[in-house]
């Protein structure tokens, strides 16, 4: 089958099992405190209208499934009869949220709710019917924008899915600039370099530098045309910069919107601004081993940096309440990142 005909189903397929990571991950965190209470685990199924409870909290469980629904309809969207797929999107999205409320029974931190398993498959009904509804424009119109935009590469949906999830990264106003691969929590382990502010400055240009190299890189190669990429880079990466823009100001404050751009950053910056142009003009092949080299030094930089002053002091007036589980989510990915995106980079080069 062609690539530009099976990739709408591939990505979203890619897609259904990001997002079904996330949902799985925001609901069980922060994975500690298990004890046993000596209940049935399906006890919430009898329980009545939660004590407390916001119109926030039930909007956030009806709009988290609906792309989980969206995204699995669209994905067995190749099983026959028509209304096969939307029915089994909207069965599996309950299941996931009844599985999780079940697991939360034994989480001290998280109350299992028949409201949210409700509001849960509520929101894979929405998502179910919409793409029910606008599926087949849809996948024409994803067919016709890859067949200009998308090169005919392997594991091109792959890639997609993971600069989708690259925009998770920026958000955690605690990390440097693009640093992503941050063992050091997940592992209980510390820099031993201390902190000198020019050292410092160096280390925070290069982290930048490194990982803007390794995103505008790999777009670069699932871009159809090269000029095409000159246009796509710059613009995703400035939708980064967005994206820690706002996320600075909302989870922070708004007089810490640009906080982040420190003198490091504002280097790191302006190196990759002088060596994408020229980067881009290489084959495919050493662009792609470039971004792969890029990244594992950026990785390996981003453990070794000290302690990010700016860091503690946004984590001190940050209020997370309601955005606790999302930090946990956003850095889970920053973390993961680079160990998801090398076996791309190293398949495709091996496949260019």
């Amino acid at each position: 089958m062609p690539h530009h005909e099976r990739s709408p189903v591939l990505l979203s397929r890619y897609l259904a099992l990001a997002w079904l990571g996330l949902i799985v991950y925001g609901s069980l965190h922060p994975f500690s405190g298990w004890r046993t209470t000596g209940d049935s685990p399906v006890a919430f199924l009898d329980g009545g209208w939660p004590r407390y409870w916001t119109v926030f909290d039930l909007l956030a469980n009806v709009a988290v499934y609906v792309p989980l629904g969206l995204f699995l309809t669209l994905a067995l969207r190749s099983l026959p009869w028509r209304f096969t797929a939307p029915i089994l999107a909207v069965l599996l999205a309950a299941g996931v949220s009844f599985g999780l409320e079940t697991v939360q029974t034994w989480l001290p931190s998280r109350v299992p709710s028949n409201v949210d398993l409700a509001c849960n498959a509520l929101g894979g009904l929405l998502g179910a019917i919409w793409a029910q509804a606008v599926g087949p424009r849809l996948f024409a119109r994803i067919m016709e924008i890859e067949h200009r935009l998308i090169a005919p590469i392997p594991h091109a949906e792959l890639g997609l899915t993971l600069l989708g999830l690259w925009l998770l990264v920026p958000l955690s106003p605690e990390t440097l600039l693009f640093g992503a691969g941050d063992l050091r929590q997940l592992l209980g382990f510390s820099s031993d370099l201390p902190f000198v502010a020019e050292s410092f400055v160096v280390i925070e240009a290069s982290i930048t530098t490194l990982n803007a190299l390794t995103v505008g890189l790999m777009l670069s190669m699932l871009a159809a045309r090269r000029v095409a990429a000159y246009i796509i880079v710059p613009l995703f990466l400035l939708l980064g910069l967005i994206v820690r823009t706002l996320a600075a100001a909302i989870l922070i404050g708004p007089g810490e919107a640009l906080a982040w751009l420190t003198p490091g950053a504002q280097s790191g910056l302006l190196n990759a601004i002088v060596l994408l142009p020229l980067l881009l003009l290489l084959p495919p092949t050493p662009r792609l081993m470039l971004a792969a080299v890029a990244l594992l030094a950026g990785t390996v930089l981003v453990n070794l940096a000290p302690p990010n002053p700016y860091s503690a002091a946004a984590l001190a007036t940050w209020r997370q309440g309601h955005f606790l589980n999302f930090n946990g989510l956003t850095r889970l990915v920053a973390t993961l990142w680079p160990f998801l995106t090398l076996p791309f980079l190293l398949l495709t080069s091996r496949r260019q």
